[in-house]
């Protein structure tokens, strides 16, 4: 500025000249200015992303089968702004989907204040805050997938005939904890939301909202101790036949209740993990698949009631701390009331991991699914899972 001060002193500039020179000025200040801020802002984001690619057999009598699959590839970009929010999106690619259309598609879109510890507000798409299992990675999970439990009633092949969604619904949600011990260390942790109950990419249709929550407490270092609870409704609008053989028309909402207690612990490279959940509420007849097909629309009930339930069970344990592990679940699903339908898999298994960014892991599994004629069989799935 000195200088240039300097140089209008010394030529005797025009007013017109001096004007130009101004606005030049000035124009280069804020162009420095922006792109200062534009490199500080674009310093913040992330860009991360995993794969998970998989080999599995399965001996089911009269269904063998065995192939390579692509399981799922996600990418996503994060970051803070203005020092107290966080921000995250991230897309998902699926392999050998029955549609297209279903893949990819955007899983979270998210933005959460996080000022205060005790206090956090999130908006956006992103997971339910319902047991322990569903915001675990897919990866860090451990198996080759979330329990039959967590995928029938949090949102990922969900029993009330939701589309997939990854355990995902878009709301609002309050979390925090608080409650520090002598060491610093929170004892109590809580999270609850209000969501539209339809799962993810998709507007409320009955305008009845979810209200999931949870609450847990961390009495000693690595361990959680928590209950969740989920009432709320899943609705579609369409056509289908009620009890006395009528056709009906319009939008048929179907309530959803539901609750979990769960318990785990993480430490040293062991866990130890365990949840019951139960769920009360019908579901349609056909799972939706796509906005525009006809089962969309089809609002017929299923013929599995309204009550499930299950349970499961599993241990990690380190051979080589943080790079050979042995692993153990035992998972159980009751799809009805009763134990007519019960399917139970043990399942038991290795992963080695190269560094932080590579594992494979291998599992076997004994399958006992009493709605099978032949209720016995063996699984194999062999996974290759990285992540940058």
């Amino acid at each position: 500025m000195f200088i240039f001060l300097q140089y209008i002193h010394y030529n005797k500039i025009s007013t017109m000249e001096f004007r130009k020179s101004c606005i030049a000025l000035c124009t280069l200040l804020l162009a420095m200015t922006m792109q200062a801020q534009t490199q500080k802002w674009f310093n913040n984001v992330k860009l991360s992303g995993f794969a998970l690619l998989q080999y599995q057999y399965s001996g089911q009598a009269n269904a063998k089968a065995n192939s390579f699959n692509v399981r799922m590839g996600r990418l996503s970009l994060d970051g803070r702004f203005m020092k107290d929010w966080y921000w995250k999106t991230q897309i998902q690619f699926n392999g050998n989907t029955a549609t297209l259309g279903a893949s990819p598609r955007m899983v979270d879109l998210f933005a959460e204040w996080q000022r205060y510890e005790c206090f956090r507000v999130k908006f956006g798409q992103f997971k339910n805050p319902f047991s322990f299992e569903n915001p675990i990675h897919p990866i860090t999970q451990g198996f080759q997938g979330y329990s039959q439990v967590v995928s029938k009633l949090v949102g990922f092949s969900d029993r009330s005939g939701m589309q997939a969604s990854n355990g995902r619904d878009i709301g609002l949600q309050v979390q925090g904890d608080f409650l520090k011990n002598a060491a610093g260390r929170n004892l109590l942790h809580y999270q609850v939301g209000v969501f539209n109950g339809q799962g993810i990419n998709v507007k409320d249709v009955d305008q009845q909202k979810n209200i999931i929550g949870a609450i847990w407490v961390m009495p000693i270092e690595g361990m959680r101790i928590g209950v969740s609870g989920w009432r709320g409704s899943y609705a579609r609008k369409g056509t289908w036949t009620d009890e006395a053989g009528v056709k009906q028309s319009g939008v048929r909402s179907l309530p959803q209740r539901r609750y979990a207690f769960s318990v785990d612990y993480v430490k040293d490279d062991w866990t130890v993990r365990s949840e019951y959940i139960h769920s009360t509420g019908f579901g349609f007849a056909k799972p939706l698949e796509n906005t525009k097909n006809a089962n969309a629309t089809d609002c017929n009930l299923s013929t599995l009631g309204d009550k499930a339930q299950g349970v499961y069970a599993l241990v990690i344990a380190p051979i080589i701390k943080e790079k050979l592990h042995a692993k153990v679940r035992y998972d159980m699903y009751q799809p009805s009331k009763g134990a007519e339908r019960q399917r139970t898999q043990y399942d038991a298994g290795l992963d080695y991991a190269f560094n932080k960014n590579i594992l494979v892991s291998g599992i076997y599994s004994y399958v006992h699914d009493r709605s099978l004629k032949k209720p016995n069989y063996s699984m194999i799935d062999v996974q290759l899972q990285f992540k940058f």
